[in-house]
């Protein structure tokens, strides 16, 4: 019987099974942050436990309140970086050298095709875009992880969304996950590993299959994954040149966790978004979800582009394009905040910057403060926001808030118009 990726990486990765459906796998990387990991350093360290597996397969960040807005999350980041600096972490990116989590470890060359890898973060998903097992744990299991280098999980089945056709123009990553996500429901991939194929995925580049496998989780997977190629390695190509003679020998090494033509999948769809066209969620739920033309006019008063799903170079390029020349209206705010200091530096060199701050954009340094309403762009009470980001949970940007997601061209021109809007209203 064939094998799914994630059947492949599990076989690999095994190292005990404590009853049938329960499987150990040794970790590659742990990655943390500075809200979910100072309750397992503090546990550790009360079991007289504190120590770490590998300092140098666990990676740290502060990112989700950058700086620290007061002294609560202040204190966390000071826990977190005398952990760090204790058990000579290198791989540390404190104030000023921070990103978003799920932007900066994949630039940093921190995942590989085949690689296992858990954080207490729920988009930890996002990581299965380069052919990796990537899920969001919580703080036991992070723990036994940090102390460890294991975790265990239940046998993963998968189900393989092929998503066929051609984009249309002015649709985007976003715009399909939004669709599937429509399609399947909040909860239509629970405890499985959504497999994204088919021509459309083989032709996006790696930050839109980022996109796609980010929000996995909002319909339920334990995570997203795609297939190792070519686009995946010459990602990778700055990272894993001293490891392989040429490109072609690297894709020949990942191809072993491509899929086999006859792998077993708990459900096959076929998604054609051949005349998909840009979407926006409704409601608290992002399954809740339409075309943006049936919710033209919406008023909103924020705008946000950023977050681990829409905060990097590529994204920053769609929304300029729309905003060049442009003004947002005078009954919004707008941020954006680009997801790493690289892409805040490329974004600076290529104009964008001044292109959003011309435009009357709020630029804030790498954060995912405004994202989960902790920092940076939290909403009032009974306020709307047009977002990039991934969850339009009641209250997520701050209690009492809605939070439309959206594509960064779709927000852009919301910007614009003052209300929802679609992006080929503003030429660009």
């Amino acid at each position: 019987m064939g094998r799914t990726i994630a059947q492949k990486i599990f076989d690999d990765h095994r190292v005990g099974t404590p009853d049938a459906d329960m499987h150990v796998i040794r970790l590659d990387a742990v990655f943390c942050h500075e809200i979910t990991t100072p309750p397992a350093i503090l546990d550790l360290e009360r079991r007289d436990k504190d120590r770490v597996f590998d300092p140098d397969r666990i990676k740290v960040v502060i990112d989700h309140v950058s700086p620290a807005k007061d002294s609560k999350t202040a204190l966390q980041g000071k826990i977190l970086r005398a952990w760090a600096h204790r058990h000579a972490i290198k791989d540390f990116f404190d104030i000023g050298a921070n990103g978003v989590c799920h932007a900066i470890f994949p630039e940093k060359g921190f995942v590989r095709p085949g690689y296992t890898v858990i954080m207490g973060d729920s988009h930890t998903c996002t990581h299965g875009a380069f052919g990796a097992f990537a899920a969001g744990v919580g703080t036991t299991d992070l723990e036994v992880g940090i102390l460890k280098g294991v975790c265990a999980f239940k046998s993963p089945e998968t189900m393989r969304i092929n998503i066929t056709g051609h984009l249309p123009e002015g649709v985007y990553a976003k715009d399909v996950i939004l669709s599937v996500i429509g399609r399947i429901g909040v909860n239509g991939a629970t405890n499985k590993v959504i497999e994204f194929a088919g021509p459309v995925v083989a032709a996006m580049d790696m930050e839109s299959r980022m996109t796609l496998c980010n929000m996995a989780i909002e319909a339920g997977g334990t995570c997203g994954i795609c297939e190792p190629d070519r686009t995946t390695v010459d990602y990778l190509w700055p990272f894993i040149k001293d490891q392989y003679d040429t490109p072609e020998a690297a894709l020949a090494d990942f191809a072993r966790y491509l899929p086999d033509a006859d792998a077993v999948y708990s459900t096959t769809i076929d998604h054609d978004v051949s005349a998909l066209s840009p979407m926006v969620t409704f409601g608290y739920k992002p399954d809740n979800v339409k075309p943006v033309a049936e919710m033209a006019g919406t008023p909103v008063d924020q705008i946000y582009i950023g977050s681990c799903t829409n905060g990097r170079i590529s994204d920053l390029r769609i929304a300029a394009k729309v905003l060049s020349g442009q003004r947002i209206s005078d009954n919004v705010r707008a941020i954006v905040s680009p997801a790493t200091p690289k892409i805040y530096a490329q974004a600076l060199e290529e104009g964008l910057i001044k292109i959003f701050m011309d435009a009357g954009f709020c630029v804030t340094n790498p954060t995912c403060g405004a994202c989960l309403g902790m920092s940076n762009g939290v909403l009032a009470e009974g306020e709307v926001c047009a977002s990039t980001t991934n969850r339009n949970f009641n209250g997520r940007m701050g209690k009492g808030g809605m939070v439309h997601l959206m594509s960064p061209a779709t927000a852009a021109a919301s910007a614009i118009a003052g209300s929802i809007a679609n992006s080929t209203l503003f030429n660009g």
